[in-house]
């Protein structure tokens, strides 16, 4: 048994970035992340006997950090609103025009997807920034994968929608062609 532990404990340690940025995505606040990433560290521990091995331990650990999630936001339901990582002020920028105008873009990209359902934001979280498959992110979901491709389909177009940006494909014609 000490060999499948330190897998685990390998895996979870290469892994935390990965986790951390999903948290920090979900929960916009780092202190809230960390502490998330921390609990869900916690979990996979006690329960390193779940995991299966020859499984995919990324699909594991977001879907234990999204059920930590998940039961952290009906909990603040009675404790009432969190402080936002917009709200930070001590944070230092980058000066410079092109930086300020690529903060300005992300920061509304950033708050478009804050403004996606908590279904379409989970999806494109999982499949656009964490690179899972459908199949991998209707499993950490509990979906089936034909509703991940329409959550998915739905959160581009809002997200295109309310960002101004163009949800059409970007190759031209000219380059598939030169690509065959």
């Amino acid at each position: 048994m000490p060999e499948k532990a330190d897998r685990v404990q390998d895996q979870l340690v290469a892994f935390l970035p990965n986790l951390r940025r999903f948290a920090i995505a979900l929960c916009r606040s780092r202190d809230m992340a960390d502490d998330l990433v921390q609990r869900a560290c916690e979990r996979a521990l006690a329960n390193e006997q779940s995991f299966e091995p020859g499984t995919r331990f990324d699909a594991w650990m977001f879907k234990i950090l999204r059920n930590l999630w998940i039961d952290d936001i009906r909990k603040r339901k009675v404790a009432g609103p969190q402080d936002d990582i917009d709200e930070r002020h001590d944070i230092a920028g980058v000066s410079g025009e092109r930086e300020m105008e690529a903060r300005l873009a992300l920061n509304s990209v950033a708050q478009a997807i804050g403004e996606l359902a908590a279904d379409q934001r989970d999806v494109l979280l999982l499949v656009c920034v964490e690179e899972l498959s459908y199949r991998q992110a209707a499993e950490v979901l509990a979906v089936p994968i034909g509703t991940v491709m329409s959550r998915l389909a739905r959160a581009r177009k809002n997200l295109a929608e309310a960002t101004g940006i163009s949800s059409a494909p970007t190759r031209s014609p000219v380059t598939k062609g030169a690509a065959k």
